[in-house]
């Protein structure tokens, strides 16, 4: 899951990034909300956590932008204005959540997965549904027909991406980005071994769901 974090106190930053990292997130920083409206425009990541007090354009201006773009990634704003007018103001140009500065790593975390559980069919904490497979992305794990199979962490983290946004095309260039991040040097037959593992461990679980080639375009989870 890619995660973009915009904050200007360069330091502060660096701290939520390694945090955001050690929970095994992808995460994109930039110290500018100019940079961070230009970033989120790319529909390319699961969760934005966002400052209000930055440079070149503050955060609700983000915000706001961003839902006049039609994005939809959901935005967690993390500022240092925490009266109830700024929380509502926030909330109602479009941000999801609002988690006031200073805040606890734990409860940081938690409001990304709450936001995270919103965008799929989630059973539980870990566990995501698809057709008749499940995927525990605690313990990577494919389970189908009281049988299961250990995934590796890319692997997983590809299966998460496609459970996402099941019967819709994901091109390669995407899988990159969103697995792997936008400075990654990994190429388009990293991609295609992977898929071709988990095609073995879809027919391995006899399951109904599988990942087709969609000529052209890249691929799709279908079941």
């Amino acid at each position: 899951m890619n995660i973009l974090l915009v904050e200007d106190e360069v330091e502060l930053a660096d701290g939520i990034a390694h945090l955001l990292k050690k929970a095994r997130y992808n995460v994109d920083t930039v110290y500018d909300g100019e940079q961070g409206y230009i970033y989120g425009l790319s529909n390319r990541y699961d969760v934005i956590v966002l400052d209000i007090m930055l440079p070149k354009l503050n955060g609700f201006e983000v915000i706001r932008r961003l839902r006049e773009e039609k994005v939809t990634t959901p935005i967690l704003v993390l500022s240092a204005l925490g009266q109830t007018g700024d929380k509502v103001r926030g909330l109602d140009l479009g941000a999801d959540d609002y988690l006031a500065k200073p805040f606890q790593s734990e409860e940081l975390l938690s409001r990304i997965k709450a936001l995270l559980r919103r965008k799929t069919d989630v059973i539980n904490e870990n566990i995501i549904k698809f057709g008749d497979l499940a995927l525990n992305a605690s313990s990577y794990e494919l389970l189908c027909n009281n049988k299961s199979i250990k995934v590796s962490l890319k692997e997983s983290e590809i299966l998460m991406y496609f459970l996402s946004r099941p019967n819709f095309v994901v091109t390669k260039d995407e899988l990159i980005i969103k697995v792997w991040g936008y400075d990654s040097e990994a190429e388009y037959n990293n991609i295609e071994v992977y898929i071709s593992f988990l095609r073995k461990k879809l027919q391995f679980l006899g399951s109904t769901v599988s990942i087709s080639t969609v000529r052209g375009a890249g691929y799709k989870l279908e079941a």
